[in-house]
């Protein structure tokens, strides 16, 4: 798809009934209801069980900047959930089968707010995933139009914060640094360390959270 091609989602009413096909600026300016892909990664086992999220691109039309799942996107128009999991590899450089995937289940979920002037309305059928992966966070490629920093936490940490038995999170992470090398832009990986309340994170709802962040404990 050229990237000056406007994306098409399949939309449904609230029941998931199909209504047809629609652009993604009308799907979330009038609320039609779509599909999501979500993929929660964890590293470590047992008390070091660490689950990784993303920094949203600044650019992005919903929740620019925020903290969010591992990877994630909407479905295409027709596409298959399972062809959907290729948002591991176009956002993390995370070439994984689709059966390496554990199901978590799904969700509905409805979000409001207001990017740059334009409202939005994102009402999404989120289909839930996660997978082990122990590599470094410096191992993987961050797609630079969708994430800006890729970061870790204790699970149990991120589970006290949903719960609000903890007001804050540390998280260490890598972020996008972009640097001039032999007159060439290039993007680098930067570590860094970040303090986090539940209101930095897009807010899914505690409840989300806590179903995904409960179900990774024993992936």
């Amino acid at each position: 798809m050229s990237e000056h091609t406007e994306e098409l989602f399949d939309i449904y009413d609230e029941a998931m009934k199909p209504l047809g096909v629609a652009p993604r600026s009308e799907v979330h300016a009038k609320g039609y209801w779509h599909q999501s892909f979500h993929c929660w990664i964890v590293c470590g086992e047992g008390p070091e069980r660490m689950v990784l999220f993303q920094k949203r691109s600044s650019l992005k039309d919903t929740f620019p900047g925020r903290y969010d799942i591992t990877a994630a996107g909407h479905l295409s128009a027709g596409e298959s959930v399972s062809q959907a999991a290729r948002e591991l590899e176009e956002e993390l450089g995370l070439s994984l089968p689709f059966d390496a995937l554990t199901s978590l289940g799904a969700v509905q979920n409805e979000n409001t707010g207001e990017v740059r002037g334009v409202p939005f309305i994102d009402r999404e059928y989120n289909h839930l995933f996660g997978v082990r992966c122990d590599q470094p966070l410096t191992a993987y490629t961050l797609q630079t139009s969708e994430v800006e920093g890729l970061y870790q936490a204790s699970l149990n940490d991120m589970l006290e914060l949903f719960q609000g038995t903890r007001e804050t999170l540390d998280a260490s992470g890598v972020t996008l640094s972009h640097a001039q090398s032999e007159n060439k832009s290039i993007d680098a990986l930067v570590p860094c360390r970040v303090t986090l309340r539940q209101d930095d994170f897009v807010p899914h709802g505690e409840a989300y959270y806590l179903h995904v962040l409960q179900a990774l404990i024993s992936l």
